[in-house]
């Protein structure tokens, strides 16, 4: 299979079948979860409608009934942005992308950052502000500021510290992430060596997002391409040509459906990791719109909907209505479409 070559139109129906975008899946929910490689969710609702669209018969209550019950798990990982993943995930991509996160920090925050020990002694601070209990972001930062360390050193703890968000903060019903507790005290932190940490994370990105070059993996991880090279020859991975000549790497026995595979219309939350800029050789997000839904005015980004498996469009929630933007005309027929999964979203809102 080394030799075969995997056209545009391909790698986008194989990244909407394992995002479960083609048609809605009846997985249980932490599945889902594993399966997509988790949601990122600096807005908190963007997960909710990100499961909406992708499991049947999902209902708001069903995250957050699985994030008050530790199933599944609000926390800063790849790429240090906040995600939610399943309980049996978080240690492991906690551990695979640790170190990297670090030297991340140092590198970014060179006129604030202090320098590793010093680090691990804030981290220490936070650590024992938080062994009676969650406590909210600005109660951890007087603590700082009480030790006499200035307020932007909190960006940096949690790359120390093992925290999670704790519910009702980061649901649907208190979208402010700002408690936080100890991940020990939340969920069992499995140990589990880099090497296999990262060997996991690569799996999940590939059964969420491949094939996939071995710069996309490092560019959704945030983990440097020199540190995940070694881990992925050591795994016996299939691979494929994409229309440069590119190698793409991908999982046994993961779905490739055929390019006029029919991709029905779905609407996506703000910050939806598929239209990023690693699923770029899927053309799910046209270049010339990412400027619109992406852009440092509006650092929510903006929600978006799908046809044919595309970008094609805006949307947003106006009273107890969605309303939508095409970017582009859109057929009468694909139109109806729209209107009626717009109507089904409306009561999904409301």
């Amino acid at each position: 299979m080394a030799g075969t070559v995997l056209d545009t139109r391909t790698l986008n129906r194989a990244l909407l079948a394992r995002q479960l975008l083609l048609q809605r899946s009846e997985l249980p929910l932490i599945r889902a979860l594993e399966r997509v490689g988790g949601l990122q969710t600096q807005y908190a609702p963007s997960a909710y409608i990100g499961l909406w669209s992708r499991l049947d018969g999902f209902q708001r209550r069903h995250l957050t009934r699985a994030l008050e019950q530790r199933r599944a798990i609000q926390g800063t990982l790849m790429r240090v942005t906040i995600h939610i993943v399943s309980a049996r995930d978080y240690p492991v991509l906690t551990e695979a992308v640790r170190r990297s996160r670090r030297e991340w920090w140092s590198r970014v925050a060179k006129d604030r950052a202090l320098d590793p020990p010093e680090m691990a002694r804030i981290a220490s601070l936070i650590e024992q502000a938080l062994g009676a209990g969650p406590r909210r972001r600005s109660e951890l930062v007087e603590t700082l500021e009480g030790h006499g360390y200035p307020r932007s050193t909190w960006e940096g703890v949690g790359l120390w510290l093992d925290m999670v968000r704790v519910p009702p903060s980061g649901t649907w019903e208190r979208r402010r992430a700002d408690l936080f507790g100890l991940a020990g005290d939340w969920v069992t932190m499995t140990q589990v060596s880099e090497e296999d940490a990262l060997e996991h994370l690569v799996r999940r990105y590939l059964g969420g997002f491949g094939p996939a070059t071995i710069a996309d993996i490092s560019s959704w991880a945030g983990v440097p391409i020199t540190t995940l090279r070694p881990i992925v020859e050591r795994m016996r991975l299939r691979t494929f040509r994409d229309i440069e000549d590119g190698e793409l790497l991908d999982l046994h026995r993961q779905p490739l459906p055929p390019a006029d595979t029919p991709a029905p219309v779905r609407f996506l939350p703000t910050w939806d990791a598929t239209l990023l800029v690693h699923a770029r050789r899927t053309q799910i997000m046209p270049e010339e719109y990412r400027g619109i839904v992406f852009n440092t005015k509006n650092p929510q980004s903006v929600s978006t909907f799908l046809v044919d498996g595309a970008v094609a469009g805006t949307w947003k929630q106006e009273g107890s209505a969605v309303t939508l933007e095409p970017l582009a005309p859109v057929p009468v027929r694909v139109r109806r479409e729209l209107d009626q999964e717009a109507k089904r979203l409306s009561a999904f809102l409301a």
